[in-house]
């Protein structure tokens, strides 16, 4: 911890600081606890223990395979203990799944303590603001009482949700240069913690109107674990594991099903061929360390400067792909020279062979551009063609966008 850069130290001691001191102030202004609340938390703690020993090993290897911040599922258990119980045995309750979760997670103690810190605080300033809304009233609702109560769980669930985006996030931009998707999560995490945030509120409306009930979430949270450890080996198929982004394997299934939507509709298509120049020197003067950071800077930056539709894909080595759907020869050649300048803009902070700090930059890209149909019906043949385009640049000099040659599709 204390070799992170100062400003990232000093937010982190700072946050926990706040976070603690509101903490106790949300304690200190709780409710006597009533043998209801106690008996409310008993369910949840041992629904949400059941939930963590029996899918002990595939969250082991759900964390094993993700770099970022991993959706751990426990929110099924802390957001209704947000809504249901008082603030201290919502603290409690988290502080008794973080303590399972620490033979889990294996990770260094500060970032440990921050994330646990995160679940209390997001859990403490939901639970404020329910309350502040008027608390549950479910025992007796009418249709348009439930959609009010409704609306109620859908804000305080967002508010449950932003509260750790924006904790979380902070400190991820302090860490270093992040993405929008290294702060804010992938689109599959957040669909992720948005179903695992509503069965909680499900959670949560059967502790107060059936109690018995909650022992089938349990079952279900099992389930639904072992359905996002799937969904998270068929990414790790597809994504490379250097880079983050697709694949040959990934990239190519993409690619084909967007050729045939082009076939179909008779639309344009580009394909990009991006070749790092002199990467090979880049790990001889600073190390592999150094090289495997470009690359990830690199991949990175090809997310951010292409259009969400488009499909970024590492091809091997230095090399990457992008898929541009609708896209004719004009606007595919334009979006090369954009990665191409911002390729040359690129400073990346990374180590050298001693493992001091230093800054990678001046570098450059030779880019190869393929469109269909004119150079090409299929995808290996685009492929081909982006392939000897990119040849063109380098024996041209580099750092250039090279267009393939027109060939004639054959019918």
């Amino acid at each position: 911890m204390w070799r992170r850069p100062k400003g990232f130290i000093a937010f982190l001691i700072v946050a926990e600081l706040v976070a603690i001191v509101w903490f106790a102030a949300a304690i200190a202004n709780s409710p006597v606890l009533a043998p209801l609340d106690w008996l409310r938390f008993a369910i949840l703690t041992v629904g949400a223990t059941v939930h963590i020993q029996l899918t002990r090993r595939q969250e082991e290897r759900r964390r094993n395979r993700v770099r970022t911040v991993l959706i751990d599922l426990t929110a099924v258990w802390v957001f209704p203990a947000a809504i249901i119980l008082p603030a201290p045995l919502t603290v409690l309750l988290v502080l008794l799944i973080r303590a399972q979760h620490w033979f889990v997670a294996r990770r260094p103690a500060h970032n440990f303590v921050f994330s646990s810190i995160t679940h209390m605080l997001a859990a403490t300033v939901a639970h404020t603001v329910f309350v502040a809304l008027g608390g549950q009233h479910w025992e007796a609702l009418s249709v348009l009482g439930s959609l009010g109560e409704f609306g109620k769980l859908v804000l305080v669930g967002l508010v449950y949700e932003a509260v750790q985006i924006l904790y979380v996030g902070s400190i991820l931009s302090l860490a270093g240069k992040p993405s929008v998707q290294t702060v804010l999560g992938s689109k599959a995490d957040n669909l992720l913690e948005a179903i695992t945030v509503g069965l909680g509120a499900i959670t949560a409306i059967l502790l107060v109107v059936l109690p018995p009930t909650v022992a089938i979430m349990a079952v279900v949270t099992v389930v639904f674990n072992r359905l996002a450890e799937l969904d998270q080996l068929q990414d790790d198929v597809r994504t490379d594991p250097k880079t983050q982004v697709y694949n040959m394997r990934g990239w190519t299934e993409s690619a084909e099903r967007a050729l045939n939507r082009a076939t179909k509709s008779e639309d344009g298509l580009g394909i990009l061929m991006i070749d790092l120049d002199h990467f090979k020197w880049i790990n001889d003067t600073y190390g592999h360390p150094a090289g495997d950071d470009v690359l990830r800077n690199l991949a990175q930056l090809l997310d951010e400067v292409t259009r969400p539709s488009d499909v970024v894909g590492r091809f091997g080595g230095e090399e990457f792909l992008v898929l541009l759907p609708d896209t004719d020869q004009a606007t595919a050649t334009g979006a090369a020279e954009r990665i191409r300048s911002a390729v040359a803009e690129l400073r990346i902070v990374t180590t050298d062979k001693r493992g001091d700090q230093t800054t990678v930059s001046d570098r450059t890209a030779s880019i190869g551009v393929a469109v269909f149909p004119a150079h090409g019906d299929s995808l290996e043949k685009l492929m081909q063609a982006a392939d000897a385009a990119v040849y063109e640049a380098k024996e041209g000099g580099r750092n250039q966008v090279r267009v393939a040659e027109h060939r004639s599709v054959n019918h």
